[in-house]
């Protein structure tokens, strides 16, 4: 067993893993962070998208031992103060929600992409969802959402 030491939501985490662990498997069945969920287990389909260092990964794909003294958000980590953050409200006010199955995915990568440009655009919006897979309608209430936000001009 591995010591991993990384900040999860803001919170400090020490646990233990095993060298071939993956990162989702520790969020999701150690941490109970259950927006995390398997899809694929080939990186392929977002639906384990989290942030580490602010920047969108499949946690599928990634050992847990590579995140160590990182910084990881899930979408528990986006509501602050019994307040969901911008994007979440966006999603549900623009119907993007769909079954939600996909939806934890598709907010952290859009999460992503507006921490590194608060003014995406169309093209850049279909590029940050583009690894997100969804199987219920279009991506167009997603897209719609996505500008929501950025008129808004509150993206942190």
């Amino acid at each position: 067993m591995l010591k991993l030491e990384m900040v999860v939501n803001d919170e400090k985490i020490n646990i233990e893993v095993k060298p071939n662990e993956r990162l989702l498997d520790v969020l999701r069945d150690r941490l109970g962070l259950t927006s995390v969920k398997e899809g694929c287990a080939e990186g392929e389909c977002g639906a384990c998208t989290v942030l580490m260092n602010g920047r969108a990964v499949t946690s599928c794909t990634v050992f847990a031992m590579q995140a160590r003294e990182a910084e990881i958000f899930t979408v528990e980590g986006l509501e602050k103060n019994g307040e969901l953050d911008i994007i979440q409200s966006a999603f549900i006010q623009s119907g993007a929600i769909q079954c939600g199955f996909c939806t934890p995915g598709m907010i952290m990568s859009c999460k992503a992409l507006l921490l590194l440009n608060p003014n995406p655009s169309d093209e850049e919006i279909k590029r940050a969802v583009e690894g997100n897979l969804c199987r219920c309608t279009g991506y167009q209430k997603i897209i719609n959402a996505v500008q929501s936000v950025v008129r808004e001009g509150a993206t942190k």
